[in-house]
């Protein structure tokens, strides 16, 4: 099945006094790139999102975001008795070195020592850690779910366009056998008039020698081999999008083999006709390969 590398899905949560939104989207790219942004202080939680995301995307720049915020009235804080200690320790000693020193201070408040670093501590955020951890990681299975729906969606509208686009590229083949076909009836035809016309004017010509020649000539110009692989490509291309697993990468490598063969027919055309079916078919080919850049 056709998967897009473009994606988006969005998820909100709430449990273990904080509310949250988890975020996903993804663009096309060469290779798997995951960029997480995360709340910092949940063990776990980057471990769990990136082995979630690998089960979904194989290829792709994927772009996930959790925002958490704590319910309101929910502020956690409590009073860290050694860190109390230590407070209280640190001001009597800048206290009797100031009394040394001569210098007299004012006389610190409860709100002063409440606003000392260590004195009060999340206490809510310490308890509820893996509660909330737990609650986040529900919603990421079926966040992701929506996220590969909507990839899946858009790969089957490219399997779809792809197609369409094989469609074409299978009838400008069948299009150029047959000028190919008219223009080698009208060239032997008028390679035999010249032959003929310089067999009666010149005597050194050797006739098998001509013939040989004329032989190489055919050969060199002719598009049958193109034409052919032209058309196992198409065959190679349709089995490829029925078939399970990433895509991409094959394809891109097919619509390279593609462009090879159609240049080569170009090349070799010596046809107005048929260069004509070699430009629209480089044309459909390149369409094709814009679409394989967003295939998984």
């Amino acid at each position: 099945m056709t998967v897009s590398m473009t994606g988006f899905a969005t998820r909100r949560g709430q449990g273990a006094s904080h509310a949250w939104a988890w975020e996903v989207r993804s663009v096309n790219g060469k290779g798997l790139d995951l960029r997480l942004r995360l709340p910092d202080g949940i063990d776990g939680l980057e471990v769990a999102v990136r082995a979630a995301l690998g089960q979904v995307a194989q290829r792709g720049n994927v772009s996930i975001m959790l925002r958490l915020t704590r319910d309101a009235g929910e502020t956690g804080l409590r009073l860290d008795p050694a860190g109390l200690r230590a407070a209280l320790s640190a001001l009597a000693e800048v206290e009797a070195a100031a009394m040394a020193s001569g210098v007299t201070l004012g006389q610190a408040t409860q709100a002063d020592v409440l606003k000392m670093r260590g004195v009060l501590v999340d206490g809510a955020a310490e308890g509820d850690a893996s509660a909330l951890l737990a609650a986040m990681l529900r919603d990421l299975p079926p966040l992701l779910a929506d996220f590969d729906a909507v990839r899946r969606s858009e790969g089957a509208a490219l399997a779809a366009s792809l197609t369409a686009t094989l469609d074409r590229i299978g009838a400008l083949t069948a299009a150029a056998a047959t000028a190919a076909a008219a223009r080698e009836s009208a060239v032997s035809t008028q390679l035999q008039t010249d032959v003929a016309r310089l067999l009666t004017t010149a005597d050194a010509l050797d006739p098998a020698r001509l013939a040989q020649e004329l032989a190489l000539i055919a050969v060199r110009t002719s598009v049958a081999e193109e034409v052919d692989r032209l058309t196992a490509h198409v065959q190679a291309a349709r089995a490829l999008l029925a078939s399970p697993g990433p895509q991409g990468r094959k394809l891109d490598f097919l619509t390279q083999e593609f462009l090879r063969e159609a240049n080569t027919l170009c090349a070799k055309a010596q046809d107005l006709a048929l260069t004509r079916i070699g430009l629209d078919l480089k044309s459909g080919i390149d369409q094709m390969r814009e679409q394989a850049q967003n295939v998984e």
